[in-house]
């Protein structure tokens, strides 16, 4: 009873709930304006993202007549509920270990790709054209970039099962405790092609530029979120702020772990810090310098290249 109450906490409170969503606004926020400065934009002001959310809450829900309506309306829910859990998972170094009695890296797995299902789920509900051409893209584009996602979290469990003697590590608990002992996975050879996949992965699963296609604003007219409006849309929302959340956090406990001291607050503040340089790398500077690719392009983008840099790690960790 004890540890299902603790769970619940942790999905509300921290790691996931207000913490999550608090700190993937503010990233947002700081995406946009340095994405503007690059630009040579002055861009919005740095709680612009959260003035968007609760103008949404306060806007009628318009739902199309020719819609099926339960899936019009779940499929936002099903988003927000599936990262609000996943974010449960995400260790902090130095703070907090991640529900370790109740899952592990494959549960991440399995709930990481609920934003897209329910991304598609509303979109084929709407019955709107331009959405069900942005369903098609957002399928080709999830099966483009969860395979290398799979082989990288594989090489992963592998490098640091064989090493501790127990085939595949699946437990980011026990990750983290043998990064802690023998040093950050980033930093392993056998890794780095791993790392740089998973750097690719993250505009490709996050829908950024240039791989914004499934949304496509001059094409598809936001293609599955061109019928939501209000509440719902303001869910959809929420729900891509924590998976930023989710994916950077889990970037950041799979390759760059380490701590600076004991002390909590510290060890808070760096794995913030380390999150934002992943995102500011890896999302901002490529969607402020990149135009948008084709869906065909993508695509084997993703077949040709984080995959082949995440099956090389996962060769060599099983070769070497």
């Amino acid at each position: 009873m004890l540890d299902t109450i603790l769970a619940i906490l942790h999905m509300c409170i921290f790691p996931g709930g207000v913490f999550a969503l608090a700190v993937a606004l503010f990233f947002k926020a700081l995406d946009r304006r340095i994405a503007a400065r690059v630009q040579r934009r002055v861009g919005p002001p740095l709680i612009q993202p959260v003035l968007d959310i609760a103008k949404l809450l306060t806007k009628e829900t318009l739902i199309p007549r020719t819609a099926h309506r339960a899936a019009f309306i779940m499929a936002p829910v099903l988003a927000f509920t599936g990262m609000a859990v996943c974010a449960a998972f995400i260790p902090v170094p130095g703070v907090y270990s991640g529900l370790t009695n109740m899952g592990d890296l494959l549960v991440i797995l399995y709930l990481l790709p609920i934003p897209a299902i329910a991304l598609m789920l509303g979109a084929a509900a709407s019955s709107n054209t331009f959405s069900s051409v942005g369903f098609s893209r957002e399928m080709l584009m999830t099966l483009a970039y969860e395979l290398p996602l799979i082989m990288i979290l594989l090489a992963v469990a592998m490098l640091v099962g064989k090493e501790t003697g127990v085939g595949a590590e699946f437990s980011l608990a026990n990750i983290l405790s043998y990064q802690a002992a023998n040093g950050s996975l980033g930093f392993h050879p056998v890794m780095l092609p791993a790392f740089v996949a998973y750097m690719i992965f993250l505009p490709g699963t996050m829908g950024v530029a240039p791989f914004d296609i499934p949304e496509a604003e001059q094409e598809v007219l936001e293609g599955p979120l061109l019928e939501y409006g209000g509440p719902l849309l303001a869910l959809y929302q929420i729900g891509s702020a924590l998976k930023t959340f989710v994916v950077l956090g889990l970037g950041v406990a799979l390759f760059f772990p380490g701590t600076l001291c004991d002390f909590w607050p510290v060890n808070l503040v760096w794995f913030v810090v380390k999150c934002f340089l992943l995102m500011l790398v890896t999302l901002t500077v490529v969607k402020a310098a990149t135009g948008r690719f084709r869906i065909d392009q993508a695509f084997w983008f993703y077949i040709k290249f984080p995959a082949v840099l995440a099956l090389i790690s996962l060769v060599l960790v099983w070769w070497l």
